[in-house]
């Protein structure tokens, strides 16, 4: 089977938009879309990059700005895995 040409794909988009209350975006753009939207509900760096065919480091610079509480929430695992870890210890002594 031929792969569909792009600038098809591009048209049927076109179409698709006609009528609706939509942004009339370029159907490339739908893969920013996709990824930004992944990345900001919390969806793996890493799967998200492979969807794009990007490398992970591109991918974090295109999109870490979608991505603003990965700071806290890491601080926030550690914190609760070292809770975890301190609690775990101190009744296996008690």
């Amino acid at each position: 089977m031929k792969a569909p040409q792009p600038r098809a794909l591009t048209d049927a988009w076109l179409r698709l938009l006609e009528g609706l209350d939509l942004p009339r975006i370029r159907f490339h753009d739908l893969r920013h879309t996709h990824a930004a939207q992944l990345l900001s509900a919390g969806g793996a760096s890493k799967i998200a990059s492979e969807r794009l065919g990007h490398s992970i480091g591109i991918t974090l610079d295109l999109y870490s700005h979608v991505m603003p509480g990965m700071q806290a929430n890491a601080a926030v695992q550690i914190d609760e895995m070292i809770r975890r870890a301190v609690g775990d210890s101190s009744e296996s002594k008690g």
